[in-house]
């Protein structure tokens, strides 16, 4: 982890860090989604290519002779149909995949094992790699001073012209002393020189290579530190995570509860559908009481089919009848109890929760009072004992309720609520 995401998980405390983490997960393993999104861009493709189809009719019939414009306006014609029928496709196409995924509550956790191994959890730290690097190599030792060369006597040039010769090459022998002379005298200055040099060059490298050194520290010490802040955010955490994975083992009811939230953040529901829970555990009975909230019977779609209109050139829909809308409202609230039951019992392989209460309302608007209202439309126990004796992937939920003795509402689409007195489970 970096330092900004330790710190924010410090922040967050450890259960809301590992809340956070597991909907990341949960949006990115979300294959549902990703295939709906796959039909969608193919339903697209399907109404641009129709597009595509028309436009070229249309341009086609801007250039063609009289018969030729009524053949292409035709087609234009006809590519459009085309493209709002397959418009009308993809709206259908997604309208069967929400229906399927609402009729599909209980059958889509079935599959899943709900139980959370804690210690995936457990954080392990990275180090970024020491920005640095270059001052760990130390400097280049710069070539050393090298001896004066030898001063050499240059060669007495041969005088020229026909008179004054012995003359000319008297001065010129002169000359070539005088400048020997000159080079001899600065060779022994170089040479005097040279060990002040020498000592001034190694102790310019020596400084350049202490100032590398203690660089090189600093940074060093800083780094360590940096690491060390990193592994102490790390140990705390994973300090909180033995805290609470021993709590747990001991049945804290806090600990069980926040567990429990845990389980069913991890709970994948379709895009839309948003499902809210709150827990109670009392380790004196091993009971877990449980209030879920589901979205009211408006936000449900109740569309059958869209169809398009020709001769309006309009996309019209066709509702669900009463009795249908009814149905998949009262079979989504059930399927939710049931989903919540199953999920809760298996994701505790502990077994600290031997039975629960459990009660499915709405939080939504009363047509009839004009006021949001708290609705329960079901309320079941179950003991652990007998609810896995059950085998979900063939039973019929409303009847899985009534045999499990649940006060279930005659009509949730209706907003009539269950009496929610006397609803105890059987362990």
């Amino acid at each position: 982890m970096t330092q900004e995401e330790l710190a924010m998980a410090r922040r967050r405390g450890f259960v809301a860090e590992v809340q956070r983490q597991m909907r990341i997960q949960a949006q990115q393993e979300n294959q549902r989604q990703r295939a709906r999104e796959r039909e969608r861009a193919a339903a697209n493709r399907r109404i641009e290519q129709a597009q595509r189809e028309q436009e070229r009719a249309r341009v086609a019939a801007a250039k063609a002779t009289a018969a030729e414009k009524k053949r292409l306006e035709r087609e234009a014609a006809a590519a459009y149909v085309a493209s709002r029928q397959a418009e009308v496709e993809k709206i259908n196409d997604e309208l069967l995949a929400t229906y399927e995924e609402l009729d599909g509550l209980l059958a889509a956790t079935l599959p899943v094992d709900d139980y959370i191994d804690l210690e995936v959890f457990r954080v392990r730290v990275e180090h970024p790699p020491f920005e640095r690097e270059d001052l760990r190599k130390p400097l280049e030792r710069p070539a050393p001073i090298p001896d004066p060369a030898w001063p050499v006597r240059a060669a007495v040039p041969k005088p020229k012209g026909l008179f004054g010769r012995k003359k000319k090459l008297a001065k010129a022998q002169m000359d070539v002393e005088i400048q020997y002379s000159a080079d001899f005298d600065r060779w022994q200055r170089e040479v005097a020189n040279l060990p002040a040099r020498r000592e001034a060059q190694e102790r310019e490298y020596a400084e350049a290579e202490a100032t590398r050194v203690a660089r090189l520290e600093t940074a060093l010490q800083l780094y360590r530190q940096e690491c060390e802040g990193r592994q102490d955010e790390v140990d705390k955490l994973n300090a909180e995570l033995d805290e609470f994975i021993s709590e747990l083992s001991y049945g804290v009811p806090e600990r069980v509860e926040e567990y429990i939230s845990l389980v069913l953040t991890n709970s994948s529901y379709p895009e839309g559908f948003n499902v809210e829970h709150s827990s109670k555990f009392d380790p004196s009975t091993a009971e877990l009481t449980m209030q879920v909230l589901v979205p009211g019977p408006s936000e449900i779609q109740n569309v059958k089919n869209y169809r398009y209109v020709k001769t309006s050139d309009e996309i019209t829909s066709t509702s669900l009848s009463q009795k249908a809308i009814k149905d998949r409202y009262a079979s989504v609230v059930h399927s939710v109890a049931l989903r919540t039951l199953h999920e809760v019992f298996e994701g505790d392989r502990r077994e600290l929760i031997q039975a629960i209460s459990l009660v499915v309302a709405t939080d939504t608007l009363n047509p009839a009072t004009g006021r949001n209202e708290f609705v329960p439309l079901v309320a079941v126990a179950a003991g652990r004992k007998a609810f896995n004796s059950l085998e979900l992937s063939a039973v019929v939920p409303a009847a899985t309720l009534e045999y499990l003795g649940a006060s279930v509402s005659k009509n949730p689409t209706g907003l009539v609520p269950v009496d929610l007195e006397g609803i105890r489970a059987a362990k």
